[in-house]
């Protein structure tokens, strides 16, 4: 019979594919887009939004600045792909960032990109799915009680689909992306157009009077607002180095796939940002952290949401019930859900690259039923899903978190490749070659150097805001990493074979039987043990209960048992500590021996039978690990539910059995 949990799985999951079938699941860049875009393209829905929450602080008065603001962030954009493009051609291995810090400038180094990656990846899928969710509210307001719910169970659907596999996962993806892209750019035209003919859209919160926060602000304190503003604008540039990632990911030729499509995701980017924050200007769109700064709200401030800019915008430009405006909240509701998928794809991948040498626990990285890494996107999911609980789904409060990993990431990262371009400028043969390396070099140069700029600007001005525990949790992923690999190391170094240490077999092997009563779990035990021959064998009893002792013993005789038995007197009824004691007796008197301990153990078919049986010798497995010289053996006994478990699995899986001879021929 098939347990409940694997018809979960199956059904969750899918058909498990074989290990030959890894190629299959290579993205074209089609697919590629959605998929690893996702984030980058699904930030401007809500940046836009950041940078005007921000300006607000100081009052209306300060929002044409918003030009300013977005102006610089696309041009950082833009530099950044750029710069991420280099990385895609020197190191198509997928590392990115990680990588190019460890390679070119030392372990230390790459080990605080992956941190800071890891980071960002977690607050990707908190960040995009309370977004999302955010917009959701938007068209239903009644939902708003069950925030934290629906961001949790969002978190839920998004893992299960990723854990069936990336390729059906894109294709999934594909939709609610292309129809974002379209939507917002339709929205865009049609905006501009009406501008232009003398109707331009009108926010719902244009009339909106808001009691500003700092009032009187001194220049120091303007620029100050700038760059906080800024900084929050610069969540546009989340997911700009997914692709970088990913690239093992693409079909060949894989490095220039995935720099066409990094190229035209940054088009992308850049053209719904601009749109975006265009036609918030136009229409005099408001958004303010604290709603009770809204002198005029039509609601109750404490309870009821405001709407999001994007659906404020599209609501002017469509009209408020309309078949457009539902349609372009659904989809941008999806893009920003679907955006964790770009964290859902790099963080079990760089898990595993950081696993592979060492960094990270070696069970990232194996590959699941479906060919993904199924442990590392599990992990995502609990630690995402921990922290939109514990912020309540706050998209204004998890967003403070965000921004410092991504621009460490960056900085670090294009400051290596101008390393890697120096000791390639050393090799380089022809002017051509030279030229190109030259081309990087500069690319990147400026790309550390701006970015750079940026991650102080974002570490001043989100520090109190949340942004400390970013910092503070950097430097423990370090930590926990560099603690991981010093122990792989160590264990290696110690299993590591000398071949200057001499063979030593053991002087003798001392078989110990433990036994509780004489049945036939028992019988099969000292049977067993018998016929491994060794040079002695005992069998012990721990008596912890008069009465049971002696029926043992006489159990014993009566069966005419060809083995001596031995009780262990217990006056605090443990069976644990004196077995162990006892054992180290025989080794201490016997060092070059080996104790060789046969344990009886019952073999049950349901779950809550091993809750009956077993645990006493679990116990003292466990315990018996620690004592050197000391080998346990498992002598099991399969209990009649146990047996016609076995046989109605067969039962149900002739078709396994088929395929299991098919193939072993």
């Amino acid at each position: 019979m098939v347990s409940p949990i694997d018809v979960a799985k199956r059904l969750v999951l899918g058909r498990p594919f074989r290990s030959d079938r890894l190629g299959e699941t290579l993205l074209s860049k089609r697919i590629a887009l959605p998929i690893f875009a996702s984030d980058a393209l699904s930030s401007v829905a809500y940046a836009t939004q950041e940078i005007l929450l921000i300006l607000t602080l100081g009052g209306v008065v300060y929002l044409h600045l918003a030009w300013w603001v977005s102006a610089a962030v696309a041009v950082l954009l833009a530099v950044v792909v750029l710069s991420y493009r280099q990385v895609v051609q020197a190191y198509p291995s997928g590392g990115g960032s990680y990588e190019v810090a460890a390679e070119n400038l030392g372990p230390g180094a790459g080990l605080v990109v992956a941190a800071a990656s890891l980071v960002d990846y977690i607050m990707t899928v908190a960040v995009s799915v309370a977004s999302g969710v955010d917009n959701i509210i938007s068209a239903l307001p009644d939902l708003n009680p069950y925030r934290v719910a629906i961001n949790i169970g969002f978190v839920a659907l998004l893992t299960a689909m990723n854990l069936r596999g990336v390729r059906e996962s894109g294709r999934t993806f594909a939709i609610p992306v292309y129809g974002f892209v379209v939507g917002v750019l339709v929205m865009t035209v049609i905006g501009l157009g009406q501008t232009l003919f003398g109707h331009a859209p009108v926010a719902e919160s244009a009339h909106y009077q808001i009691h500003p926060e700092q009032v009187g602000l001194s220049s120091a304190a303007v620029a100050f607002l700038l760059l906080r503003a800024f900084s929050s604008g610069c969540t546009a540039l989340t997911g700009a180095e997914a692709i970088s990632n990913g690239v093992p990911a693409f079909r060949k030729p894989k490095a220039l796939n995935a720099a066409r499509t990094m190229t035209a995701m940054g088009a992308l980017a850049i053209a719904l940002f601009v749109g975006v924050t265009a036609l918030a200007m136009i229409s005099h769109t408001k958004v303010t952290e604290n709603t009770c700064d809204i002198t005029n709200f039509p609601g109750n401030c404490n309870t009821d949401a405001q709407k999001t800019v994007i659906a404020q915008i599209s609501a002017a430009v469509f009209g408020g019930h309309s078949i457009a405006f539902y349609y372009l909240m659904v989809t941008t509701a999806l893009i920003l859900i679907l955006a964790a998928n770009t964290a859902y794809n790099g963080f079990p991948l760089l898990n595993s690259i950081l696993a592979q040498r060492r960094y990270m626990p070696r069970q990232l990285h194996t590959r699941g039923d479906r060919l993904a890494f199924s442990n590392g996107i599990i992990l995502l999911a609990v630690v995402a899903g921990g922290l939109i609980y514990a912020f309540h789904g706050s998209t204004t409060r998890l967003i403070q978190l965000y921004i410092v990993g991504v621009f460490t990431s960056f900085t670090l990262c294009q400051a290596g490749m101008v390393r890697h371009w120096n000791r390639e400028l050393r090799t380089a043969k022809t002017p051509a070659e030279r030229a190109r390396i030259h081309r990087g070099r500069i690319i990147n140069a400026f790309g550390s150097c701006f970015t750079g700029v940026v991650l102080v600007v974002v570490m001043v001005t989100k520090f109190t805001h949340g942004a400390y525990l970013v910092v503070f949790a950097i430097p423990v992923l370090v930590a926990i990493m560099a603690g991981i690999h010093r122990h792989y190391t160590r264990v290696r170094a110690e299993l590591d074979i000398d071949p200057d240490e001499l063979e030593t077999l053991p002087g003798r092997v001392h078989a110990i039987v433990l036994v509780s009563s004489w049945h036939k779990a028992t019988q099969r035990a000292v049977q067993f043990a018998r016929a491994t021959r060794p040079d002695t064998l005992t069998a012990i009893s721990v008596n912890v209960d008069d009465s049971d002792t002696r029926q043992l013993t006489r159990d014993w005789e009566t069966a005419g048992v060809a083995i001596p038995l031995k009780v262990i007197e217990s006056p605090y009824r443990e069976i644990t500590r004196p077995v162990i004691e006892y054992i180290k007796r025989v080794r201490t008197s016997r060092p070059r021996d080996v104790v060789a301990i046969y344990i009886p153990e019952y073999v049950v078919g349901r779950w809550w039978e091993n809750l009956l049986h077993n645990q006493s010798s679990l116990r003292l497995k466990a315990r018996l690990l620690f004592v050197p010289g000391v080998m346990v053996t498992s002598v099991p006994y399969q209990l009649r539910s146990s047996r016609s478990r076995s046989s109605e699995r067969i039962q149900h899986s002739p078709g396994e059995i088929r395929r299991g001879i098919t193939g072993s021929g």
